[in-house]
């Protein structure tokens, strides 16, 4: 039962990381979709938004995010949520609702490391902490993506094996799947 599902840092190569989230040429604006209202109390000092247009050389990273974190056939939600988290900001623990995002969670980590904690929501004593480096995939799901709630940590706290891992802006592209609705009766 132990954090199934969780596949972390496989690197990512990318040739324009630097360009605001793989080089769509938008600015980060703040907006608060309705989907994401519920994640709003979790996360601290950041902006998102959701994004449907990409450059081609985005497209094609993306592409492989997807085809490695999705089997052949899955719906996957067309927007992509793009979260900006400032040096200072944090995510707070928590499940992204069933409601809103299906069985697999494929998050892009840019800009900066960070550490990334699960925690049963069973047995709190059950924890593992995710070294994500810069330029890294991390995917959940089964009962890592269910049963174990997921956090950034705070730059204060942000340690992995014993040695500080400094936390500067990190901007994280995150990949969903639709849920899967319960047939109609």
């Amino acid at each position: 039962r132990w954090a199934q599902g969780i596949i972390a840092q496989r690197s990512i190569p990318l040739s324009i990381e630097g360009r605001a989230y793989l080089g769509t040429g938008q600015k980060l604006r703040c907006s608060n979709p309705l989907p994401w209202r519920s994640l709003i109390q979790a996360i601290h000092g950041f902006r998102e938004t959701e994004i449907a247009q990409w450059s081609e050389e985005s497209r094609e990273i993306l592409q492989r995010v997807r085809d490695m974190a999705f089997p052949p056939g899955v719906s996957q939600l067309s927007l992509v949520h793009v979260l900006d988290l400032d040096k200072t900001g944090y995510i707070k623990p928590h499940i992204d609702s069933v409601k809103f995002c299906g069985c697999t969670i494929a998050g892009l980590s840019l800009l900066s490391s960070s550490v990334m904690r699960l925690v049963s929501e069973q047995n709190p004593e059950d924890w593992m902490d995710l070294f994500l480096p810069r330029r890294s995939l991390y995917i959940l799901r089964g009962t890592a993506r269910y049963e174990f709630t997921h956090e950034i940590l705070k730059d204060k706290e942000s340690f992995f094996d014993g040695q500080k891992i400094p936390r500067e802006r990190r901007i994280s592209v995150i990949c969903r799947n639709l849920p899967v609705l319960p047939a109609p009766t």
